[in-house]
């Protein structure tokens, strides 16, 4: 089955760095939109950035200047270079995959499991 696997995440403290990564495996031809989502306790789920195959990049206004979003889709990949994390940046990251498409068959949305970030002061 296709799945998204994420890696990554963990505790820094404030100011540090992480990079997440979520590779799509279970045979994906193509995913029009790879992105990242996050939740913190008691508030809803947001979109931080996402990339589409063409390169787009759209990021929340929070993380302008601090985060940077790539991918390869020949590895069918996204990351999230993540700089000068502040404790508002804690929650849980989810990668996300919109417009997946095998052998001219559109698949569901894909979420990952999530991976948490812990940013410390």
């Amino acid at each position: 089955q296709v799945q998204l696997v994420e890696s990554g995440g963990g505790l820094v403290q404030d100011g540090g760095s992480l990079r997440l990564s979520c590779t799509a495996s279970g045979g994906i031809f193509s995913i029009n939109v790879m992105g990242w989502y996050r939740q913190a306790p008691g508030q809803q789920r947001e979109l931080v950035a996402d990339i589409t195959s063409g390169g787009n990049r759209n990021l929340v206004d929070s993380v302008k200047g601090r985060f940077t979003i790539s991918r390869d889709n020949a590895k069918n990949t996204v990351y999230l270079q993540m700089n000068s994390l502040n404790p508002e940046d804690t929650a849980v990251y989810y990668c996300n995959g919109r417009g997946v498409w095998n052998r001219g068959v559109r698949l569901a949305e894909l979420w990952g499991q999530g991976t948490l970030v812990t940013v410390s002061s």
